[in-house]
């Protein structure tokens, strides 16, 4: 399963959830821009660090390939003016498709428009 950058800011703050919903799933992906989104967000170079030791710890990074690219291309030709998809959604969505992968995100309004993807919801409830 591809894990969306989402559900991994949720387990470094703590969300117990959402580390259960990691640790159930039998193969664990995100893409490189899942990897570049939550490096750029990291505040200093200790929560950097921390960040890398997760994601190395836990994931297998899925690259960006030229088919990821042209799919990812299409998605924003066909989804960009009518739903408004954004360039790292249809990245992160290629990239599930490329390598018929389920995608796991809180946000299913950000990729639900992409008939071929396989959508696993996370919903957090309660306390984290």
């Amino acid at each position: 399963m591809l894990f969306d950058t989402d559900v991994l800011i949720w387990v470094l703050r703590g969300s117990r959830q959402a580390a259960a919903a990691i640790d159930a799933a039998p193969a664990r992906f995100v893409s490189i821009v899942n990897y570049m989104e939550l490096i750029q967000g990291a505040r200093d170079r200790k929560e950097l660090a921390a960040i890398k030791k997760f994601l190395s710890g836990y994931f297998d990074t899925l690259p960006l390939t030229e088919n990821t690219g042209h799919r990812a291309a299409i998605y924003i030709e066909e989804y960009g003016i009518s739903s408004g998809m954004r360039l790292a959604d249809a990245l992160i969505a290629a990239t599930a498709v490329e390598h018929c992968i389920p995608v796991c995100t809180g946000n299913v309004k950000h990729y639900k428009i992409v008939k071929e993807l396989e959508i696993v919801q996370f919903k957090k409830t309660g306390k984290w």
